[in-house]
């Protein structure tokens, strides 16, 4: 004989019926398995309450400033990067700059100073400092805002 589907029973003891506390002397009655006397005795009391004491979310310190939305991210090249990155000179655009690595495609991308440059370069970024327009300039180069 085959077993089917309304043969299933759990195994004997797996279901217990639910304990109806305060329910009389012989099963959890009196005090309902809440001890003698004491606030956790009485009605209802939160698992968060500390007996009056200042709360733990009160005695956490705030959040502090703020962001600004506004703000605009650059991926940052140093100049000594443009040196190692192009010896020889000439066109550094940001498609370039992505395909060698040096900056992640689709964002903005800003010049910085730091760092010596020899050879003459035609620089097309989203930003420049000051110091690297000098730099790039000095050089003989030229630096595009694009």
């Amino acid at each position: 004989m085959a077993i089917k589907v309304h043969h299933l029973r759990p195994a004997p003891g797996a279901k217990t019926a639910k304990t109806r506390v305060g329910r009389g002397e012989g099963s959890k009655g009196k005090t309902s398995g809440r001890g003698t006397k004491g606030t956790k005795a009485r009605y209802q009391v939160p698992e968060r309450f500390e007996g009056g004491q200042m709360p733990l979310h009160m005695r956490l310190p705030k959040l502090k400033g703020f962001k600004n939305h506004f703000r605009v991210e650059y991926q940052v090249v140093n100049l000594a990067k443009l040196a190692e990155l192009y010896p020889q000179g000439g066109d550094v655009t940001v498609a370039d700059l992505v395909a060698k690595g040096a900056v992640r495609k689709g964002e903005l991308v800003k010049v910085l100073g730091d760092g010596e440059i020899g050879v003459k370069l035609q620089v097309s970024a989203h930003g420049f400092s000051a110091s690297a327009k000098e730099k790039i300039e000095a050089a003989g180069g030229s630096a595009t805002k694009l």
